[in-house]
């Protein structure tokens, strides 16, 4: 497949008081729209998720990599570590974001999913909870499920949550927190897979696994 020759454009975006940066990408005829949650310490500028994302692009996705954090909060966080682990108020975060995309107008008329790394997982979970009407489909890769129990039952959109076949502990906390989910979930086991997915061609079925999710339910309601 050829490579999606949109631009991405960073962005400034308000959620509550605070102002994130963010990359949006939208390519032609985009189906939807993705918003990328980092897990613990990371950025937009993840690697790996710029990895998935590039993928979604060319599969006719629009793509959103927010910080969760400001500056000032990243510097913070760097020596303290109370930000990356709080995840209600990273959640509080993620739907500033789905509120600045259901309003922009590039954006306002593409249906909406989420796509959680580790930690990020949760908070994209409890947002999904707290916007069902705008959250269409969610995607944990090596997610965290588990740290949002009290959100799961609540979540109206498709969950599928991607796990590395070797990553031992987090199946089984995937698998433990899948339990509360009401609405349709799938669990999907990369094989040789570590939490990070560093290992060849990995990161790829990720991308692919999530992009087929995608593309199946952000559907438009015409």
């Amino acid at each position: 497949m050829s490579k999606t020759l949109a631009e991405t454009e960073e962005v400034a975006l308000q959620s509550g008081k605070a102002t994130l940066q963010a990359s949006l990408t939208i390519p032609d005829n985009a189906a939807g729209l993705v918003i990328f949650v980092h897990g613990s310490g990371s950025s937009r500028f993840s690697p790996r998720n710029r990895s998935v994302a590039a993928k979604l692009n060319d599969g006719a996705l629009a793509t959103l990599l927010l910080d969760l954090l400001t500056m000032p909060e990243q510097r913070a966080d760097e020596h303290t570590g109370h930000l990356r682990f709080n995840i209600p108020f990273l959640a509080g975060r993620v739907a500033g974001a789905l509120d600045w995309s259901a309003a922009e107008e590039r954006t306002r008329a593409l249906p909406i999913g989420l796509f959680g790394a580790s930690t990020g997982a949760a908070a994209a979970l409890i947002a999904a909870a707290e916007r069902p009407e705008v959250v269409r489909a969610v995607v944990s890769r090596g997610g965290r499920p588990d740290l949002a129990p009290e959100a799961l039952p609540l979540v109206k959109a498709p969950v599928l949550l991607i796990i590395g076949g070797d990553d031992s502990p987090v199946i089984e906390m995937n698998r433990q927190a899948a339990q509360l989910l009401n609405t349709e979930h799938r669990i999907e086991i990369v094989p040789g897979a570590t939490h990070l997915f560093e290992e060849p061609g990995t990161l790829d079925q990720v991308a692919q696994l999530a992009r087929d999710w995608f593309r199946k339910h952000l559907r438009s309601e015409e």
